[in-house]
């Protein structure tokens, strides 16, 4: 027989690491420790629980692990960096599905005999977990199909949306009240209390596609941050529900960070996250899209073109240079071709450094973790208060595959969707040269003037093959 203080204090270990994989995943130089720890802490957890007098069925916990385990390393093995953001949404998806489905089973199955006031609070926990968890497994699946194609990125802004929203918010507070009560004497469970609770799951779970099919495609690194936090809340609330302390410290650690991850982003996009969730990417008074320059299809005006030989020319002539990477160099997996070309530049003496927008790709850390990935030295890569006043001293910016964080519309344009956005002003520098695929606006449909201005020049084509030619070049 194990102390009765083995399980807290295992737990208790576990969360320290989880605290200490937080603090190691804030910075890239401690990213890999922060890892280790997290790892430790879960493998600790579940070792502990593992040993809990309750558990008896080993070999069905065993084969779960390792099935989940075996599909977890084949998704992570075979996923390109630019379907991490799709992987982190299906991830948080089978979060909300699982704990819809262990609440459910804890209301069948409470696991112990509850009476009074202690039947009607778990029941409330059931009930919330049951909430969050449907709103987060609906909204991560939408989110997934967003970012993987599958469906468009404009936002859904229906009729009378909002109205829709609070009908449904209402619907669950209001079902709350049968489903407490239709409990029988001494907390015994009804069949008409489960009926309440899977009405429940399918009001919230159309509540959860409803608020992410109104959010833009511009919005999707938020609302991926949004749905951690979500994912780490619903974790919370099953703490609550299974009395089990780490599910409640962990909960609260992650979805308290992702709210705050959120937050920032928002900062850094000039929007509240109420406008995020509810306003629609684009909107004119949060009711219609608005149009973009050239109906959404071509860039409207005249763009100066150059080509390999004079872009090398470019790149020998600068004294400095600013790479601005966005999802295009994700998307032409040309990390390791710009970081070809930074260590080849660094070799002539040219000072390169890297500009990141908070909101650069569509997963929080996008292009930090690409040019990790790449070995891309860390020390060169900025964030964007750190280096947006040296633009007006740059020789030459090079623009891999970024649109609205480079806009200048977000500073000169009231009536712009990103109007008030912080954006990295690439503009003031002596020569830009944007890398770009085609002659299409960018992802969020908002036409860029950069690309017509005189210090600008285009260079069309595939960024990993732009980028490789152009050290073949020099």
């Amino acid at each position: 027989m194990l102390s009765p203080s083995f399980l807290p204090m295992a737990y208790l270990a576990a969360a320290v690491l989880f605290v200490l994989s937080l603090g190691g995943l804030s910075t890239q130089e401690s990213a890999r420790r922060g890892n280790f720890y997290g790892i430790l802490g879960m493998l600790l957890a579940v070792g502990a629980t593992l040993l809990h007098d309750r558990v008896d069925s080993f070999g069905v916990i065993a084969a779960c692990v390792i099935g989940g385990g075996a599909v977890g390393a084949v998704m992570a093995a075979r996923v390109a960096m630019t379907s991490m953001p799709q992987l982190t949404a299906a991830l948080h998806s089978f979060v909300g599905l699982a704990a819809v489905l262990v609440g459910l089973s804890s209301y069948l199955n409470p696991g112990k005999e509850l009476e009074g006031a202690e039947h009607v609070i778990h029941d409330i926990e059931i009930y919330i977990d049951v909430i969050i968890g449907a709103i987060t497994f609906t909204g991560s699946v939408i989110a997934w199909a967003k970012l993987d194609g599958r469906l468009s990125g404009k936002p859904l802004l229906l009729p009378g949306r909002h109205f829709i929203n609070l009908l449904m918010v209402g619907s669950i507070i209001g079902i709350c009240v049968p489903f407490v009560m239709a409990s029988g004497p001494e907390g015994v469970v009804g069949l008409a209390g489960f009926h309440w609770l899977l009405i429940t799951s399918v009001i919230a779970s159309i509540l959860g596609i409803h608020l992410v099919m109104a959010i833009g495609g511009a919005d999707m690194p938020v609302v991926v941050s949004l749905l951690n936090s979500y994912s780490g809340w619903t974790a919370a609330a099953a703490g609550f529900m299974l009395s089990n302390d780490l599910l409640i410290v962990t909960g609260a650690l992650v979805g308290s960070s992702g709210a705050i991850l959120s937050m920032i982003m928002c900062r850094a996009m000039n929007r509240s996250i109420w406008n995020v969730v509810f306003g629609g990417f684009g909107t004119a008074g949060g009711s219609a899209p608005a149009k973009p320059a050239g109906d959404g299809k071509e860039e409207a005006g005249t763009f100066t073109e150059v080509d390999g030989e004079a872009l090398a020319d470019l790149v020998r002539d600068a004294r400095s240079i600013v790479i601005v990477p966005g999802y295009g160099m994700a998307a032409a997996q040309a990390q390791r071709a710009v970081d070809t070309f930074t260590r080849k530049v660094r070799d002539m003496g040219t000072d390169v450094r890297f500009a990141i927008h908070p909101v650069a790709g569509r997963l929080p850390g996008h292009m930090n973790v690409l040019l990790a990935e790449a070995g891309v030295p860390y020390d060169i890569v900025l964030e964007m208060d750190e280096i947006n006043d040296d633009f007006p001293r740059t020789d030459l910016v090079l623009v891999i595959g970024a649109n609205d964080i480079v806009n200048p519309s977000a500073q000169t344009d009231p009536h712009s969707p990103i109007a008030g956005m912080p954006v990295l002003e690439a503009w003031n520098a002596r020569t830009t040269v944007v890398f770009k695929r085609g002659r299409g606006v960018g992802y969020a449909g908002v036409a860029n003037p950069l690309f017509f201005l005189d210090n600008t020049r285009m260079h069309f084509g595939d960024a990993r093959a732009s980028m490789e030619s152009l050290c073949d070049a020099l």
